[in-house]
């Protein structure tokens, strides 16, 4: 392993002081010593992987510094846009560190949403003829790779990537890590909401650990799990395809439960939703102020007014609660009302440490929701 402080100071030796992107699970370790070590001007955790990469080259453009930009392998189809078409060498030549985690690399045990990904990350790589290397556990080396790296920026302006496996960073703790001052856990205040539903509701759950307690949650009340759509990738979607379920199931009350980070990350779903408007459609938005499945950094979710973003875009019922018993109220009134309807709760950071994981597959799941809607699944 290579400790965090390592690569950090081999960046800033190399005029590299600059950060943005995205928090991933396998580099929550340098994300933690960023955050702990950079003046907050030159750390912004981003809404998104694009948006992140628009972020750095603003920054070079201002200081004629390069920048770096963080990532799971995931975000690199958010951030594919922006990087051809902005800081390509045939468009405008903008240099750039990419510091990509690497799920689902093959022949290493991962989630079924992080195999086809990991399969083809340094693929995209290629095909998006950015140099990289496969980053080094040895400090040696891995001074040579920064070699390697600012050599080839500085020479051709074009981006380079230092893809990252599982293990590679060393155990590395965010010192300045903010509790956040709530009585209510994430997975209350879903156990709330779920035995407040109807038997004919359905369910569709953001990425991360909200997914992986609605499950346990429903072993825990033996309520099966065929109302659920447990989305285990694609963060910041969940919403849209709770929308269209909203649509074509008028009939069905339609929860989304997401997240502070997802929502964020695609805020213009929400202006969809507020347009097309559903009556049945109830956006329940846990709030944390945190990446919570990746570390826990910091989202700005607790430092804008989301339900007023909500209400502005066209939702109907608008409502933040902090309280277990300010929830129940809610979720009571919600029963004789109609509209577009966002509850945000407010919860503190964390989750149990024996949080278990879906057993059912994707395509299981998948398939026993169509069936409870009443479409074949195949």
């Amino acid at each position: 392993m290579i400790e965090a402080e390592v690569f950090y100071n081999l960046l800033i030796e190399n005029n590299i002081d600059f950060f943005t992107g995205v928090p991933d699970s396998l580099l929550k370790s340098f994300c933690a010593y960023i955050t702990d070590n950079t003046v907050s001007d030159n750390h912004i955790i981003s809404a998104n992987e694009g948006s992140a990469v628009g972020l750095a080259a603003g920054y070079y453009l201002a200081t004629g510094k390069t920048p770096l930009v963080y990532m799971q392998n995931s975000g690199e189809g958010n951030a594919i846009n922006p990087l051809l078409s902005l800081i390509d060498p045939e468009v405008y030549q903008i240099p750039l560190v990419l510091v990509i985690g690497w799920r689902g690399e093959p022949g290493v045990k991962d989630e079924p949403q992080h195999k086809k990904q990991g399969r083809i990350t340094c693929s995209f790589l290629d095909t998006m003829e950015i140099p990289y290397v496969i980053m080094s556990t040895n400090e040696t080396e891995l001074k040579k790779q920064m070699q390697i790296c600012c050599k080839t920026i500085k020479e051709q302006k074009i981006p380079f990537a230092f893809v990252v496996r599982k293990d590679t960073f060393a155990p590395y703790v965010l010192q300045n890590n903010q509790a956040i001052q709530a009585s209510m856990s994430r997975e209350e205040a879903i156990e709330c909401v779920i035995l407040s539903a109807d038997d004919s509701a359905v369910f569709v759950s953001t990425t991360g650990m909200a997914s992986r307690e609605l499950y346990e949650l429903r072993e825990k009340h033996a309520m099966g799990h065929n109302q659920d759509f447990l989305t285990v990738g694609s963060m910041g979607h969940a919403s849209q395809i709770a929308l269209t379920i909203a649509l074509n199931c008028p009939e069905r009350t339609v929860y989304c439960i997401d997240g502070d980070g997802a929502t964020i990350m695609q805020m213009g779903g929400l202006a969809t939703i507020g347009v097309r408007a559903p009556d049945n459609y109830r956006h329940i938005l846990i709030n944390n102020g945190a990446h919570d499945s990746v570390g826990g950094q910091p989202t700005v979710g607790l430092e804008i007014d989301l339900p007023g973003i909500a209400k502005a875009v066209g939702y109907k019922n608008i409502f933040s609660v902090q309280t277990k018993e300010s929830l129940i109220d809610v979720l009571k009134k919600m029963k004789n009302i109609t509209g577009t309807t966002m509850i945000e709760i407010k919860t503190r950071k964390g989750a149990r440490k024996d949080l278990g994981r879906p057993k059912s597959t994707p395509v299981e799941n998948k398939n026993a929701l169509m069936e409870f809607i009443g479409i074949k699944g195949n």
